[in-house]
């Protein structure tokens, strides 16, 4: 069983039940796609949606009695707000055919993996490479596990100042990958400063006063992300098959907006716009290739 099925509302969900719930997609999904991947093989996927943008995805094949074949399944949510727009590697992974997209975002200061929601999309446009230029991204996460830290104090000359100081760097460190010597060494230098900085208040402080926001990989499986940002928007869905509610959060971290879907009873505290959002996720995204 998918351990991210709590996060749309199946946290009562058993194996038998699990199996009934499958073939009852099987016979009757809201919406389903085929394509040809690269193998030659047919991509059959069927969806089932238990709320907005919040549902169930069957992927596999029909056999040649007209017969749906299973190969996995997974909970998704799909978001509507583009986060960013770069450059995108589209990498099969080796166990399944499913595929991920790598994007080297310098705001996130890592190299950021998640996993492709409109597969049949791309398998239709044949990006036989998988490399793509300045696509749309609309990333979209599931959360098992979060809670609502307090906001900080700051005003609107402290935000400016810090949008401005992150540009600063983003800039420096574009130059320093075309090679610019000076641009690295200024890098260093705020690098050295600001540990100094952080170093001196947290002796003082509590760290999550300190840090702002922070997006970073979480145990060993590359689309997994702790992260930590400011709360933009706040939706509550419910899912009609079990009833459970459900929690739609856009959230701002490191200045990417993502909108992150966690079951209300795995939300420590009570979520409203301007409060921090902090939580283990697991990534998945759309991206524009028309």
């Amino acid at each position: 069983m998918h351990k991210f099925l709590p996060a749309i509302g199946f946290s009562k969900l058993n194996n038998e039940t699990l199996t009934n719930l499958i073939q009852e997609i099987v016979k009757r999904p809201d919406y389903q796609e085929s394509a040809i991947d690269f193998d030659g093989n047919q991509f059959v996927e069927l969806r089932y949606m238990v709320a907005d943008n919040v549902g169930i995805v069957l992927r596999g094949s029909y056999d040649d009695n007209d017969e749906f074949k299973l190969d996995y399944y997974y909970p998704t949510f799909i978001g509507d707000t583009i986060s960013i727009k770069n450059d995108v590697e589209v990498i099969k992974q080796s166990d399944k055919d499913n595929y991920q997209v790598m994007v080297d975002e310098i705001r996130l200061g890592v190299n950021l993996i998640f996993q492709l929601q409109n597969m049949g999309e791309f398998l239709r446009r044949n990006i036989t490479d998988g490399k793509s230029s300045d696509r749309d991204i609309k990333l979209a996460a599931l959360s098992l596990d979060g809670k609502i830290i307090l906001p900080l104090y700051d005003n609107e000359k402290s935000r400016i100042k810090e949008k401005m100081n992150n540009q600063k760097r983003i800039d420096l460190v574009e130059q320093a990958r075309e090679g610019n010597e000076e641009a690295l060494e200024s890098l260093t230098m705020d690098e050295i400063d600001l540990y100094q900085r952080i170093t001196r208040r947290v002796a003082k402080e509590d760290i999550l006063s300190v840090v702002t926001s922070f997006f970073m990989p979480y145990g060993i499986e590359n689309d997994k992300y702790e992260i930590l940002g400011d709360i933009l928007d706040v939706k509550t869905v419910v899912n009609h098959l079990t009833m459970e509610e459900l929690y739609i959060l856009a959230v701002e971290s490191n200045d990417v907006v993502l909108e992150v879907c966690i079951n209300k009873n795995n939300l420590y505290g009570e979520p409203t716009i301007g409060r921090r959002f902090k939580g283990t996720i697991w990534l998945q995204g759309t991206v524009d290739f028309s």
